[in-house]
């Protein structure tokens, strides 16, 4: 029994692992896109974004899986994401993305805004354009002050990925829940954390690497 339901767990984490990864794959970039849009000296650019970013913070993740996923067809009678357990995960996905790309862009602001300006005025003294002053200059340092942020919100992600299952997204904790119904244990369920604990200390140990290997700005 407990080799059947570790390979059942296994197969459900496979799920929540791809969304983990595929979310941190576009929402860093994402989120620094945006940061530099909440940024702008143009406040018709500014404000939208600064709003947008204001009520995903400021609502449920939950709540923002369910619009997406059901709001398309509510509001205007369109399949977006297709069926079946492919329409499910875009459209998780695409919640994830969105919602995780806000909270890193106001990681990335606070990063970029916490780089003393007399470092672009010398910049620009040397001769260097703002993309060399900011890729050159300034990136690296915004690195290191971000990774402990960074790395509170990615462990959070690990644990928010079980939150896809209030639309029927296949990850671990709904096969844990499978054992409740089809075989009447409850132990598989609490055995999944096991697995969330694993990943979390092995994603700790990496964070904890790479701010050792950013020391050299001290």
């Amino acid at each position: 029994m407990f080799t059947s339901v570790t390979i059942s767990l296994l197969e459900g984490f496979l799920g929540t692992l791809k969304l983990f990864s595929l979310t941190l794959l576009f929402s860093l970039p994402l989120g620094l896109i945006i940061s530099f849009g909440s940024m702008s000296k143009n406040a018709v650019v500014r404000v939208p974004i600064r709003f947008i970013i204001w009520v995903v913070r400021g609502t449920p993740l939950m709540l923002q899986l369910l619009i997406f996923f059901y709001g398309p067809g509510i509001f205007f009678g369109v399949n977006l994401w297709g069926a079946g357990d492919s329409g499910r995960f875009t459209a998780a996905l695409v919640a994830f993305v969105f919602n995780y790309a806000c909270y890193f862009s106001e990681i990335f602001r606070g990063g970029i805004q916490s780089i003393p300006k007399g470092q672009y005025e010398a910049a620009a003294v040397l001769g260097l354009t703002k993309s060399q002053t900011f890729f050159k200059i300034v990136l690296l340092q915004v690195v290191k002050r971000i990774v402990p942020p960074i790395s509170n919100e990615v462990i959070t992600l690990v644990k928010d990925t079980s939150l896809a299952r209030v639309i029927a997204f296949y990850e671990i904790i709904w096969e844990g829940e499978r054992f409740i119904k089809s075989a009447g244990i409850i132990w598989p369920l609490f055995y999944t954390g096991v697995f969330y604990l694993i990943f979390s200390g092995l994603l700790t140990l990496l964070f904890g690497y790479i701010e050792k290997r950013l020391d050299y700005f001290k």
